[in-house]
């Protein structure tokens, strides 16, 4: 396959611009088509990228465009239906975290990308920042020895201006959630990854500023697989809003980075030394203006549609953070442990 790989974008949103501007900077990758129900966002969205034609209803696009992957930008309940749609058509697809909001939706999208013997792929571009990959490389290394503690501080704000710009914000039905299944699946995905994954967690999840139906305020003890534990702490609730941070410690060394760089990083004999680091794409309360870390994940899903192989990040990996969000829900509701 020598041609560029063909990529349409479902939902004209919030997100959709960084996915479009992904797509122009990555080199295995052209803009086709794009869909948005309100057709005033598709007509505007398609014209300013080049576009002379636009759709509203996704089937007809599916039906009537040669398209290699559909990026999936709609509110995160109907993430299923569209990825969905895109597998019965042939159509691989890329989705927005959260992968979706529910276990069986998910296992849908899946079995059904499985079945039309596609690729199905999902975004989490913090897993890019290089940041994110020393401290990934310095644990798969055994540097940090036995790992005792993990844990993603994620301070966001979010006003009620915010919540009220959508009617599906801030809502179960189609929002999954609040500041957890929004705005913290990254860093929940992040720490979840960089420690392999949750043996069992406690939360406390409170309504506290916002007039929603979701949480704004959280915080979760957690014990992870490897026999580590630590905290997530996740807010829409903390004016101005602060950057993620994260800490990763043990028996040999201790790191404490963010997305713009790693504030600590010190080793017995200073051994791994301290990486430089020369990418920073997000910044406080979850802000970031560069598509850089969206066009790694376009490319590679580009590549993986060129060389079948599987995307840097699929579907039943996307999945895990889900769980691990579904269940905190689920603590917070029973007052107990649950345990994956």
């Amino acid at each position: 396959m020598n041609e560029k790989v063909r990529f349409a974008i479902v939902g004209c949103g919030r997100i959709a611009p960084f996915h479009a501007d992904g797509i122009a900077k990555a080199p295995s990758a052209e803009l086709c088509a794009v869909c948005d129900v309100v057709e005033e966002k598709a007509r505007d969205f398609a014209l300013n990228r080049g576009l002379q034609k636009w759709y509203t209803d996704a089937d007809d696009m599916f039906r009537n465009e040669k398209i290699d992957v559909c990026c999936v930008c709609v509110p995160s309940g109907l993430h299923h239906e569209i990825a969905i749609k895109a597998a019965g058509y042939g159509i691989n697809v890329l989705c927005e975290k959260p992968l979706d909001i529910n276990s069986d939706n998910m296992l849908e999208m899946i079995k059904a990308c499985e079945d039309n013997n596609v690729k199905l792929g999902a975004i989490f571009q913090r897993r890019t920042y290089q940041a994110a990959c020393e401290v990934k490389k310095a644990i798969d290394n055994g540097s940090f020895g036995k790992i005792t503690i993990g844990s993603a501080h994620l301070y966001f704000y979010r006003d009620q201006d915010y919540y009220d710009s959508g009617e599906w914000r801030g809502t179960w039905a189609l929002d999954g959630g609040g500041a957890l299944m929004n705005q913290g699946v990254h860093g929940v995905d992040m720490i979840t990854w960089l420690m392999g994954g949750v043996k069992s967690l406690r939360a406390d999840c409170k309504r506290l500023l916002w007039n929603t139906e979701v949480e704004d305020t959280a915080v979760i003890t957690l014990t992870y697989k490897n026999g580590a534990v630590g905290v997530i702490e996740c807010t829409t609730s903390v004016y101005p809003g602060l950057e993620t941070v994260f800490t990763v410690g043990g028996q040999n060394g201790s790191v404490l980075f963010g997305d713009n760089m790693i504030y600590s990083w010190k080793f017995k004999n200073d051994t791994p030394s301290q990486p430089e680091i020369e990418d920073a794409f997000a910044g406080t309360n979850c802000s970031y203006d560069d598509c850089s870390p969206h066009a790694v994940q376009i490319e590679d899903m580009a590549r993986a549609v060129i060389e079948n192989r599987e995307p840097m990040i699929t579907g039943k990996e996307a999945m895990q953070s889900v769980k691990v969000i579904l269940a905190i829900y689920e603590s917070a509701r029973t007052g107990r442990e649950v345990f994956l």
